[in-house]
């Protein structure tokens, strides 16, 4: 089974989601990725169908979008 993957930009409620993630579904489970210092995995996410931040991209590809942080053209700047 391929991990989800979690997008954040490091704000306090993506940091908050993502310690709540990693309590739901377990650490060895998901890959934490902050885009916010690594910029380069924006297109990445984007083509996951990310639409802000913090998102889950579950292990079959859907794209969970939890609260709202920050849209994905606040993080591009």
């Amino acid at each position: 089974m391929n991990k989800s993957i979690f997008y954040h930009a490091g704000c306090p409620v993506c940091i908050s989601a993502e310690h709540d993630i990693i309590n739901l579904i377990g650490a060895e489970n998901v890959e934490v990725v902050n885009i916010g210092e690594d910029r380069n995995r924006i297109s990445e996410a984007e083509k996951a169908g990310v639409k802000s931040v913090p998102a889950l991209v579950t292990s079959n590809g859907n794209a969970l979008h939890i609260n709202f942080g920050a849209s994905m053209a606040d993080v591009k700047g």
